[in-house]
């Protein structure tokens, strides 16, 4: 259902859309951990290892393009803010044609230079095989993935974020069942799990397509509205390109961390691959109520409310504190027992080393949350300069940290490697925000009182008319 969040209570209007989102970044991350399951349990320890030292390299891609179709699908709720549903129809159309050609890009890319990659990762020779194949039907189906992405923005653009939830929950559904049919039935292997993901994901896109066209009539594209306005596809790329600059920033900083994890052997890769998944699920609520601040800023800053986005990050950064403290107890309590779930009996070593890393992280979520935020609140209002600076920032300290740390100190220096970089980045996403949000209130205020005199300057005019 189509939600207008320019109207009505701020902090329901946001919970109400996060909460999809909660459930659909849940099942999104058993959609990959699903993958981490079947084959640590089915297939063993070295597979595993080979899942997770390649991960890094998908997750830049896969962050790469949520960075730009997000950012494509910014303009796209701006549109609907101000009510502009001509500008809505045009703004998809733009989406499509820069998506396609950023999908198409990636995937030539990834095809030259996989094995070059996975070098340069340090993945050790008894798991590159593996690695290597998996990584390659991954980057085959880049495009329908990009497509999910890109069309479940569109319905979100327009504040429903329910409709994407149920083809998430589809999606995860049928990859866990056609993970397991695949690698269980047919000894597939690593390839049973990647070729599982790219069918349920193309699937998902073909159907998202089709709901989104017959459902919502408001993004029924015209023949007019294919035509290319240039000026307008830049007001996309300001955005997106940025955005995905930005997401390919962290991505990168998470492969640099990954590739030094990599020399430490198998069982530190297994442990370091759990412990990385289980925060990933644990920090979901955080994620989902920065997305729905995303969405919530875009449409109000398209309709001029400054006071409504104040409002909002307000309420939901004191929202995200309590999420914080709540997950950060609750991984720290649960967090080992977990690790037996991707791992068949696993090791005391690969427990410790994952509970090592959690033991760390989790003192750090309170700044983890407020980065989802500010920085979400930021590029839904058109502003991607500041992410980027927070991102490059994280990049570099997550750098430092593998290089100096993990030099100094081994595994440990790893475990710091992310709550450094969330102190830098969150840092400077608030003071960005605070700049930000001064201006626009200081811009709406000079505005308001230019009003005002013309509309007093105005009145007493008419009104001393008649007595002339």
């Amino acid at each position: 259902m189509i939600q207008d969040m320019t109207v009505g209570s701020p902090t329901k209007l946001i919970l109400k859309f996060a909460v999809p989102l909660l459930i659909g970044n849940i099942f999104q991350q058993l959609f990959q951990i699903s993958d981490i399951i079947i084959v640590g349990r089915l297939i063993g320890i070295d597979a595993l290892a080979a899942v997770g030292a390649s991960a890094p390299i998908y997750f830049v891609v896969i962050l790469i393009t949520l960075g730009f179709t997000g950012g494509l699908t910014v303009v796209t709720a701006q549109r609907f803010g101000a009510k502009d549903y001509e500008g809505v129809r045009r703004s998809v159309t733009h989406s499509l044609f820069a998506a396609f050609a950023l999908s198409i890009l990636l995937t030539a890319l990834l095809m030259m230079f996989m094995h070059p990659l996975l070098k340069l990762m340090n993945v050790p020779d008894n798991i590159m095989n593996d690695a290597y194949n998996f990584m390659m039907l991954l980057s085959s189906g880049l495009i329908m993935i990009v497509a999910y992405n890109l069309l479940s923005g569109f319905i979100r653009a327009l504040g429903d974020s329910k409709t994407p939830l149920y083809f998430l929950i589809f999606s995860s559904l049928l990859n866990i069942l056609l993970n397991l049919w695949l690698i269980y039935s047919f000894k597939l292997g690593v390839i049973g799990s990647a070729t599982g993901t790219v069918i349920s994901m193309t699937i998902s896109a073909v159907l998202c397509l089709i709901y989104m066209i017959k459902k919502y009539p408001l993004l029924r594209i015209r023949k007019a509205d294919w035509r290319i306005d240039y000026c307008f596809m830049m007001q996309h790329l300001n955005i997106a390109i940025p955005m995905a600059l930005q997401f390919s920033i962290l991505s990168l900083g998470l492969m640099f961390v990954q590739s030094v994890c990599n020399s430490f052997g198998a069982n530190t890769i297994a442990a370091f691959t759990s412990a990385l998944r289980i925060e990933q699920l644990a920090t979901q609520p955080m994620v989902a109520l920065g997305i729905a601040m995303a969405t919530y800023s875009a449409q109000n800053i398209g309709a001029g409310m400054i006071g409504r986005i104040r409002t909002g990050v307000r309420n939901s950064s004191l929202i995200s504190l309590s999420f914080a403290v709540f997950i950060a107890l609750l991984v720290r309590f649960v967090g080992e027992e977990i690790v037996g779930i991707f791992i068949e009996n696993p090791s005391p070593e690969i427990i410790n080393t994952a509970r090592e890393y959690l033991n760390i992280s989790t003192l750090f979520y309170l700044f983890l949350g407020q980065i989802f935020i500010f920085r979400n609140t930021l590029q839904g209002m058109g502003d991607s300069v500041i992410p980027l600076i927070a991102g490059i920032m994280e990049l570099l300290m997550r750098s430092f940290a593998a290089v100096f740390l993990a030099g100094h100190f081994g595994y440990l220096g790893i475990c710091y490697a992310g709550p450094i970089a969330w102190i830098g980045a969150s840092t400077v996403v608030f003071i960005g925000y605070i700049i930000t949000i001064y201006k626009l209130s200081r811009k709406q205020s000079k505005l308001t009182n230019q009003w005002k005199r013309s509309h007093k300057k105005n009145t007493y005019l008419l009104e001393g008319t008649p007595a002339e």
